[in-house]
């Protein structure tokens, strides 16, 4: 079985939090959600755990972090294409996300950010495959 990741993130509330999501096109995984907690489906190893602040505060004795001030986590994900870079963050733009910082364009590698209803950074980068290759 591949290693998978589950990113657990504090949200506010998570019925917009869900809708601006599934705005994205992502889906929730029903067997891991209640009425507490959503399990984003990014792909089939990548998932978000969105917890409201108080059943994410039963997993850790620390303060939640403040996203309106700190930043306790960028998130990037790979995209397929530059155009489906824009689509992205257009649609979150368009969705209830706020802009988190200046687009990126080295030529071979592109990305745009956004900040999520609850202050998260989101960021969707391409990058060419050729430039790539042979690394490793």
């Amino acid at each position: 079985m591949p290693q998978m990741i589950f990113v657990n993130l504090p949200v506010k509330d998570l019925d917009t939090t869900k809708t601006f999501f599934g705005k994205l096109g992502y889906s929730f995984n029903p067997q891991f959600s209640d009425d507490k907690t959503a399990c984003l489906v990014i792909s089939d190893t990548i998932f978000a755990m969105l917890l409201t602040e108080p059943r994410f505060k039963e997993f850790t004795k620390k303060e939640i972090a403040d996203t309106s001030r700190t930043t306790e986590v960028l998130l990037a994900l790979s995209a397929e294409s530059r155009e489906k870079v824009d689509e992205m963050a257009d649609t979150a733009l368009a969705s209830g996300g706020s802009p988190a910082n200046e687009p990126m364009d080295h030529g071979f590698m592109y990305g745009r950010s956004f900040q999520d209803p609850d202050g998260h950074t989101w960021e969707i980068i391409w990058m060419d495959p050729s430039a790539v290759e042979g690394q490793g």
